[in-house]
């Protein structure tokens, strides 16, 4: 599989791309005013203690104060009990923290609407190859490493790193597959050493300060998004390039080859037609190549996707329809999901299928096509409603919310009351004032399509209202009013 890294800097954002065979696949955008805090290390001061919640909030230095819950606290292997003397490991917040206590934390999941950050204090540090631990003894390889003899290699050399003295565990990256002992050596060393700088910097730091911040999305793709599948990483900026060029001498030379400065006068984007497929990422509705389309509603509690047949009706008979129907939209699915950056759980409403066989196939090619999504992802089966119910991890905010925001008018909502509907509010709004209050007349001030289907269609409505109030109404319309926004003025 063709696979390319396209790279546009301006000095307002950066945004990185995926494609793979020409198609996008994943964007990532990262603007200088508000840059992520995934991977940043802060020394916090714990300003709450939950008990009910089994959490903490903390003081950082951030915008809002950021969660940290018992789990994610790194717990010594025995610790005494408070109450009955016997050594056992604790669980309880209150036995982990407590108020005004300073501690070292990490950023997992960067500020996602109203929520602060997610926390951790399990501290992990990548590099190109390796992610050290330093609070663990344990060696990990990555899962998505499956040859077993492979496995034991580079579980062997991690087990050589520890045993040589180092304070800390390592996980060894898709990327160190088939990488000679001597770069994973030369990746260790750097880790080793970055980890002795932080920890020198926390033993200065005050409460709130960052002591380690992650490297800049130019820098962080290389070392995340870079496979042996990338043909082509291209930069379009002369700057970034060179600081990029620079970053791979010293630590990826291997793919100093396949990096390139993109010069030409047409935008990077449009020539790869990356624009218009962002255009459409931000669209609730995702044609399929047979006709049929998929319908994606992103709530504050999870993400839902309905797919239709659409226009799309088949040549056998309906199972079969249905069952290709189905196959086209779990490719399409996994798509969406990485490039709009879903996370949290999704609900796929497939159309529903008679044939056993049918349904495992279509969830089998939901699973093959969602191999490739960089971040975790679980599906839970199809529920007695034949729902598919998946989980995707969530560390940053999804395309749509970085790009966008509720509509001031709907209030995000997405639906508005029709003209018709607060005709008649109006109305009962009128009878209201009318046996309150005393005035000569009654003065309405709604949107020009409210007031246009008074005059109209409920012009009979108004005057019987005004023969039965004894007073006259007049009708104002205010062009700056929302469609469901009113007021009635007594004179």
């Amino acid at each position: 599989m063709s696979e390319e890294i396209l790279v546009n800097c301006t000095p307002q954002e950066t945004r990185v791309a995926v494609v793979e065979n020409g198609v996008l696949q994943e964007v990532t955008i990262e603007r200088t005013r508000r840059r992520g805090l995934v991977g940043n290390i802060y020394k916090g001061r714990v300003q709450r203690v939950l008990p009910g919640m089994q959490a903490a909030f903390i003081d950082a230095g951030l915008e809002r104060t950021a969660f940290l819950h018992a789990s994610d606290i790194t717990l010594p292997s025995t610790a005494e009990c408070v109450d009955g003397g016997e050594r056992r490991t604790l669980q309880d917040i209150r036995q982990l923290l407590r108020e005004g206590q300073e501690v070292i934390v990490q950023v997992v999941k960067d500020p996602i609407g109203s929520k602060g950050a997610r926390l951790t204090t399990h501290i992990t540090i990548p590099s190109r190859h390796l992610v050290f631990l330093p609070d663990s003894s344990s060696v990990g390889v990555s899962a998505r490493i499956e040859d077993e003899t492979e496995r034991a290699r580079l579980r062997t050399i991690g087990e050589n790193f520890i045993a040589a003295g180092d304070a800390g565990g390592y996980i060894f990256r898709t990327a160190a597959e088939q990488v000679d002992e001597t770069a994973l050596a030369a990746d260790r060393t750097f880790l080793c050493k970055l980890w002795e700088s932080i920890r020198a910097r926390t033993a200065t730091a005050v409460s709130g300060q960052c002591v380690h911040e992650d490297l800049p999305l130019v820098i962080r793709a290389l070392r995340d998004l870079n496979g042996n599948e990338v043909e082509r990483i291209r930069v379009d900026s002369r700057e970034n390039f060179d600081r990029v060029e620079r970053f791979c001498r010293q630590f990826f030379p291997e793919i100093l080859e396949r990096l390139e400065h993109y010069s030409g006068e047409r935008p990077i984007f449009d020539l790869y037609g990356v624009e218009e497929e962002l255009q459409r990422a931000l669209s609730r509705k995702v044609e399929l190549k047979s006709g049929g389309y998929l319908i994606i509603d992103q709530t504050e509690a999870m993400t839902t996707v309905d797919v239709n047949t659409g226009a799309y009706v088949g040549r056998r008979n309906l199972e079969e329809t249905i069952f290709k129907t189905n196959l086209e939209a779990a490719q399409s699915i996994a798509r969406q999901t990485r490039l709009r950056n879903l996370g949290g759980i999704i609900i796929i409403d497939f159309i529903d299928m008679q044939d056993a066989e049918h349904r495992r196939q279509v969830l089998r090619a939901l699973e093959k096509s969602l191999e490739r999504d960089h971040a975790k992802t679980q599906i839970s089966g199809v529920s007695a409603l034949g729902l598919v119910e998946m989980t995707r991890k969530r560390t940053r905010e999804s395309l749509e919310h970085v790009l966008c925001e509720s509509c001031p008018t709907c209030g995000g909502r997405g639906t508005m009351k029709t003209p018709e509907t607060v005709c008649y509010e109006i109305f009962r709004e009128i009878m209201r004032e009318a046996r309150q209050f005393e005035a000569e007349r009654l003065l309405v001030l709604a949107a020009t399509s409210v007031v246009d289907r008074l005059l109209e269609d409920e012009n009979m409505s108004v005057a019987e209202l005004e023969e039965f109030i004894g007073r006259p109404i007049t009708l104002q319309a205010e062009p700056l009013y929302a469609p469901d926004q009113f007021d009635v003025v007594l004179i």
